[in-house]
């Protein structure tokens, strides 16, 4: 079979940390023995290329200068995706993989996407097993983050994905996992969550390496809400997708078909522990700013 896969790559020699991390990934895809070509859009992050010659990955590589960005801007995945859809579009690839690059991807992926026998679909692995300062931590906990999707479809659906990206933009970092749960929709396809057959292991990144702090992610979020409210809209996608966050995609990615006791385990975290958890913190929080009031 033969598999493009999407994925871009932080500056390397910035982080002993990360470089650890994205190495790994390369050498977890490449263990999976298969076809594989890499669609690396980058935007002038120090040094990847050289990784890239000394990995010896097979890919399809395009360096895009932050000057074509708006200004302040890093990075783009509407950009890269774009790119991605062109190069599948125009050679014969079976699958379509997006992923994160801090991440081990499980060696038998493919021996079970390849027994889903639709012609059409997109498959995944929800929730993801987070190791943070070297520990694992429950591979039932439900983490935010869809850092690993495949999608399989035929040339006319590409060409319709292709389409609907028009009405897209995205900079930055968010709204990734809410944009390609919606493609899925509009798309028709249906949603196979592998979790119960296999797990991904996700890294903590050292983000201080890169200077995105929590609130650089929160407020390039809501700038990308934005735009995809937008293509919901041309679209006739519901707005929860925007609005909803976790809540809404877990609930569209819900089948029973795909269900075990760890991810109905998940579920229950997600949905009464996380949601009353909210719920708590926005009283509190309330409370606080009225007794300043006073």
């Amino acid at each position: 079979m033969k598999i493009l896969w999407l994925v871009s790559f932080r500056p390397l020699k910035n982080s002993s940390i990360n470089d650890f991390y994205q190495s790994l990934f390369v050498d977890s895809v490449k263990c999976l023995n298969e076809d594989i070509t890499f669609s690396i859009t980058q935007f002038e992050e120090e040094n990847v290329e050289v990784f890239i010659k000394k990995k010896k990955l097979k890919s399809f590589f395009k360096n895009i200068p932050k000057t074509n960005l708006p200004n302040g801007k890093k990075y783009s995945n509407k950009i890269m995706l774009k790119y991605a859809l062109d190069q599948c579009y125009e050679n014969d690839f079976d699958y379509l993989v997006y992923s994160t690059a801090d991440i081990v991807v499980p060696n038998s992926l493919f021996k079970h996407v390849s027994k889903i026998k639709d012609e059409n679909f997109c498959a995944l692995i929800y929730p993801n097993t987070h190791i943070t300062n070297g520990e694992v931590k429950n591979t039932f906990w439900p983490y935010y983050g869809i850092d690993l999707i495949i999608f399989k479809i035929s040339k006319s659906k590409l060409l319709k994905f292709k389409e609907i990206i028009e009405h897209y933009n995205q900079f930055d970092w968010g709204i990734n996992e809410n944009f390609y749960i919606s493609v899925c929709e509009k798309l028709n396809l249906k949603i196979f969550n592998l979790f119960k057959k296999i797990n991904v292991l996700k890294f903590e990144n050292d983000f201080q390496a890169f200077k995105e702090d929590r609130s650089w992610q929160i407020r390039s979020w809501k700038e990308n809400q934005k735009y995809f409210i937008n293509f919901l809209e041309k679209n006739n996608l519901s707005k929860l997708y925007a609005y909803g966050s976790y809540y809404y995609l877990l609930f569209k990615i819900f089948n029973f078909r795909d269900f075990s006791f760890k991810l109905a385990l998940s579920y229950m975290i997600f949905y009464p522990y996380n949601f009353i958890k909210k719920i708590h913190n926005l009283i509190i929080n309330l409370y606080k700013k009225t007794c300043k009031k006073f």
